[in-house]
């Protein structure tokens, strides 16, 4: 089997036009959770969007006045790797996303509503000549998407793949979490006794995964587990079983023990049940000290972005060797003890283990590994 490495990486968020800048916001502690404007029933609710004007700054160069708003997203992140790398004829392009472009129901488009259409035009636009590989697996997608990536290298099956997450926040998604009535009308607090929900945001990532030569800043990809504990359509095991299970899988494939593992990139809503479920699952594979932190408090639940974009920024963080806090953390307010970082900490992270689970009972956990040359 063929090592795997993250080799190159971009993102942009309500907090910056890319990945740097985006980092030097995280350090500052800064949230691009802000409150909206009304939106159908809603009065008032707290999102992270990321602004216009900042789109267009990372575009200006490029005629984009008839693209659809999430088609610039995925050139502003993608473009400056592609440019970097180049697209060969075997090179892949992964998509994950839980929506695609919802804003074209609102022209009654269906066809361009499609997540498939999207791909195609994307794929097509920055010149791969194979079909793209979608990956719509509920909040999992972004961490499904790099396992398949890895999966796909690994076995010689691909070479060099793009991947590629994004979502944006329209009034379809947010009328479809607050009818779950999962949303929080104030700032998300995951792991705090009083969190009362996610607040949503949106982002897009890109990552270009190769079997290639490591440098200093890449980072190994070296084990994944996807179960689907079947538990409920909307809300995760009481017992933590399918996020223990995928967790269990990555460790035998990675060969480490969890006492191993510096630091967890969660997933941590705020909701009420997922922030006990992983309290619980950590637990059980006795990493109830190791150092955690969920990045919702950042960026929001950038749902089929999520797991890429906090994947990223855990790499930043084994580049940096810094774990960062979680926000919004007052009192702890799970059953089981878990270490929630409260602020930065100094850290050399050798391994990082980031999880990520959602609707219908998926749950996907991915290992990775400093390269140290």
């Amino acid at each position: 089997m063929k090592k795997v490495y993250i080799q190159d990486f971009n993102y942009i968020s309500p907090l910056g036009a890319n990945a740097q800048t985006n980092w030097d916001a995280l350090l500052a502690y800064q949230s691009g959770i802000k409150k909206q404007q009304p939106l159908g029933n809603l009065e008032a609710y707290y999102a992270s969007v990321i602004a216009d004007d900042l789109l267009h700054q990372e575009l200006e160069a490029i005629d984009v006045s008839h693209w659809p708003r999430i088609f610039k997203m995925a050139v502003a992140v993608l473009q400056p790797i592609i440019e970097k790398h180049r697209v060969n004829p075997e090179s892949t392009l992964i998509i994950s996303t839980t929506k695609g472009d919802i804003r074209a129901l609102e022209q009654d488009n269906l066809d361009e509503a499609s997540i498939p259409f999207l791909a195609e035009q994307l794929a097509s636009y920055f010149g791969f000549r194979k079909r793209p590989v979608i990956v719509s697996n509920a909040c999992v997608s972004g961490v499904l998407a790099l396992a398949i990536a890895k999966r796909m290298i690994a076995t010689g099956v691909m070479h060099e793949v793009y991947v590629l997450a994004l979502d944006e926040v329209t009034e379809f998604v947010i009328s479809g979490f607050n009818s779950f009535q999962a949303m929080s009308m104030d700032v998300c607090k995951p792991y705090d006794v009083n969190r009362k929900g996610v607040n949503l945001g949106e982002a897009a990532a890109a990552a270009f995964v190769t079997a290639g030569e490591p440098t200093e800043n890449s980072i190994e990809i070296i084990g994944d587990g996807s179960i689907n504990d079947a538990n409920h359509i909307s809300g995760p095991s009481r017992t933590g079983e399918g996020l223990f299970q995928s967790i269990q899988s990555a460790l035998a494939e990675a060969q480490i023990n969890s006492s191993e593992i510096d630091y967890i990139s969660s997933h941590g809503t705020a909701t009420i049940y997922n922030d006990e479920m992983e309290a619980i699952a950590f637990n059980r594979l006795h990493l109830q000290q190791t150092p955690v932190s969920s990045l919702k408090g950042y960026f929001g639940h950038t749902l089929g972005a999520s797991g890429l974009l906090e994947t990223l920024v855990t790499c930043q963080m084994m580049q940096n060797n810094v774990a960062l806090a979680n926000l919004g953390l007052e009192t702890l307010g799970v059953s089981q003890p878990i270490h929630v970082l409260q602020s930065h900490q100094p850290q050399k992270i050798n391994y990082a283990l980031k999880t990520a689970s959602g609707f219908g009972g998926s749950n996907t956990a991915l290992l990775l590994k400093k390269v140290v040359l």
